[in-house]
């Protein structure tokens, strides 16, 4: 338990990558070295200690975000390990969302890739300061300061190393230290021992140059720095630190470090730079809040003393103590066995029991203070992104905002049984992954699962069948398709049934507008009282909305329009919400039909590293697939190739690269956002919708 005057000892961080930059094994390093665990587990070997789901173990990849607590320097250090492929970049998201510091890792060699960006941009949305650590320094190919230049110039930050390599590839070594001016060198496999020497004269000339480069940056933002840097004074190891801690806090500058975590090099220094230099609650913005009962927005202290608030940021479904919900608690304190209340819900529930989490291990505490990152066991109500707090002061955070999925796969169970089994199932897997979706087509009856990608539905399947064990027939993954309007237009719909006694009536008049790419779904009612009551409008917005659900084209979801009701009229006995519900839906398909409908399919980011002569072959193959090529650029003895592809077209490709680079090229790839369909596409994708034959 943390007392009430030490949350400046605590550092809630998250350490996030590219995927195989080294996150996890770091973090295997990092709970070896504060003596967290007394062995190193290996991401290949599947012994890693935060990559415990077997589907994680099999992969030999980071599949959901794990959180682990440790000691170093008498501070507490709140560790979330993010998964680095972009399958999975709903976990960096939320976690990067209740974190207050981060650890980017980038490859000694590769330098920035496209998911170091991705995940580089959520925490400059979420304003996280940042260090930055780049690995694999004892590989073949290994470059410390172009990757500093890629950090510069890729993500944009003002990067300043406080360390250098001492050697690289085989010759890897150690550190040189540019603000204590002295060198690490290491002398054994377990990394636990390393001396402290003099540098050499060719080591001080370019220590000295990085020194020179750190001072100038921290005297542009520094007067004290400024003033003794001009006037050539001497300043001190503890000035330098003070002051780069301020401008890392600040999101100003970015401290580099280097190393080589699988060799076991580096680590202690990358947990000396976290107590330095990333900050602790209380030195971070504090978070706003919405008070229920006035409406005003206050700011949330980091305080034991104040009104108990947090965030549920992830649901985990565990063997043993069944769900678990991981909160952030920003204010306050919340002891075992509380009643507290969920704000968005309004809904009481009792927190039977709080969990300090390492990995998939719990240890039972009493009680969890601001600043703390735990788990609770008893809340059943509690989604992510909910506020929990007490009544004392009902207050509401701002939720998590999550993208939507691109792709589906139907699944049908193979036996009643399984036919309940299913639906419990997939409840409980929404739950815990917002960005895995369900629903039933109704023209098939079959269930439809949509997530992130092929290897995220993949993930998702695999679970069912082994730790659900629900028996089921899995379908091919399907492209997620949305459908839109080009042209504003008015509609009009009367229903008006009569049945003998009371009839039904309802009239209502809407304009339909095309919305942005990404607005999503708007509706807002511009209509007097006289015309339509106003417990009548509700209904109008289900009907309308759900109508959304299934376009006209070819059944997919209706997207990025809004829908404004201006008009109509009701009778004083036979119109009811129903009615009016039934009307809203026929008023929206009939201003589809007028509004120019089109189909949208999702558009994927995609980069190819090849050797150069294939690259050729490359581009006609992307050119094949639709695919606009924006950029080549160089890569030591590579080519990167950089555009854009829709996901229809990138089912097999790892296949068809692998055939046309001969096995040596890679890609990676990322959601764009939502593109409209060529018409002879378009043709094709609803006849094939309809089981019409396609016409070319």
């Amino acid at each position: 338990m943390v007392a009430e005057s030490d949350l400046a000892a605590i550092r809630n961080i998250g350490i996030m990558a590219h995927i195989d930059a080294g996150k996890t094994t770091t973090t295997e390093r990092i709970l070896f070295y504060t003596g967290r665990v007394h062995r190193m587990g290996e991401v290949d070997k599947g012994t890693a200690t935060m990559d415990w789901m077997s589907q994680e173990q099999e992969r030999g990849i980071t599949i959901t975000s794990a959180a682990t607590v440790c000691n170093w320097r008498d501070n507490i250090i709140n560790i979330i390990d993010t998964p680095g492929h972009v399958d999975f970049t709903v976990e960096v998201e939320r976690s990067l969302r209740i974190l207050d510091g981060a650890i980017g890792i980038f490859c000694a060699v590769a330098g920035v890739q496209p998911q170091s960006e991705t995940v580089w941009r959520q925490a400059d949305r979420y304003g996280i300061p940042r260090i930055a650590y780049i690995n694999k320094m004892d590989r073949i190919g290994a470059d410390f300061f172009r990757a500093v230049e890629m950090i510069k110039g890729n993500l944009g930050s003002e990067a300043v190393p406080v360390q250098l390599p001492i050697g690289a590839e085989d010759n890897f070594a150690g550190m040189l230290d540019v603000i204590a001016q002295k060198a690490y060198i290491y002398e054994n496999d377990l990394g636990e021992n390393f001396r402290v020497r003099d540098l050499e004269p060719a080591e001080k000339e370019q220590v000295e140059e990085y020194r020179s480069y750190l001072l100038e940056k921290l005297s542009e933002h520094d007067d004290n720095i400024l003033e003794k840097y001009l006037e050539g004074q001497e300043i001190s190891e503890e000035e330098i630190k003070s002051s780069l801690r301020i401008l890392t806090i600040s999101n100003t500058l970015v401290p580099i470090l280097c190393g080589s975590s699988f060799k076991n090099k580096g680590v202690q220094m990358l947990l000396d730079a976290v107590i330095d230099y990333l900050p602790s609650p209380l030195d971070v913005p504090r978070v706003k809040a919405t008070d229920l009962e006035t409406k005003e927005e206050i700011e949330l202290e980091a305080d034991v003393k104040s009104a108990f608030c947090a965030l549920a940021f992830k649901i985990a479904v565990d063997p043993y103590v069944g769900k678990l919900t991981y909160f952030r608690i920003y204010s306050g304190k919340v002891k075992a066995g509380s009643v507290i209340i969920n704000a968005r819900k309004d809904k009481r529930e009792r927190l039977s029991k709080i969990l300090r989490m390492h990995a998939n291990h719990r240890e039972e505490i009493e009680e969890a203070v601001a600043g703390d990152i735990v788990a609770a066991v008893g809340l059943k109500e509690t989604i992510t992104g909910d506020t929990l707090c007490n009544d004392e002061k009902r207050l509401m955070l701002e939720t998590i905002e999550f993208p939507e999925p691109v792709i589906d796969v139907a699944i049908e169970p193979k036996s009643k049984a399984d036919q309940d089994k299913i639906g419990e199932s997939l409840i409980r897997l929404a739950e815990e992954d917002p960005t895995f979706r369900t629903r039933t087509d109704h023209e098939s009856g079959q269930t439809i699962i949509s997530g992130m990608g092929e290897l995220h539905l993949e993930i998702i399947i695999d679970r069912l069948l082994r730790e659900f064990k629900v028996n089921a027939n899995v379908g091919k993954p399907q492209v997620a398709y949305k459908e839109s309007i080009r042209a504003k237009t008015k509609a009009e719909a009367r229903f008006d049934k009569q049945t003998g006694g009371r009839g039904q009536f309802a009239h209502v008049i809407i304009n339909i507008n095309p919305l942005p790419e990404g607005e999503g779904r708007k509706f807002t009612a511009k209509v007097s009282p006289e015309h339509i009551p106003q417990e009548y409008i509700p209904a109008v917005e289900i009907g309308v909305m759900e109508a959304m659900g299934a376009g006209i084209l070819a059944g997919y979801p209706v997207d990025d329009l809004e829908v404004a009701l201006i008009g109509g009229s009701f009778h004083e006995v036979d119109s009811s919400e129903q009615a009016f519900k039934i009307a809203g839906a026929m008023a929206l398909k009939e201003g589809l039909q007028q509004a120019s409908p089109m189909l949208l399919e999702p558009i994927m980011d995609i980069e190819v590293v090849s050797p150069e002569e294939y690259v050729g072959e490359v581009i006609s193959d992307l050119n094949s697939r639709r695919g606009r090529i924006f950029g080549l650029e160089e890569n030591r003895e590579s080519k990167i190739v950089k555009g854009t592809v829709p996901l229809a077209e990138t089912f097999g490709y790892a296949t068809s690269l692998r055939s046309v680079s001969q096995g040596r090229a890679i890609f990676s790839m990322q959601f764009k956002g939502y593109a409209e369909v060529p018409d002879s596409k378009s043709r094709e994708i609803i006849a094939r919708r309809y089981g019409l034959p396609i016409v070319n």
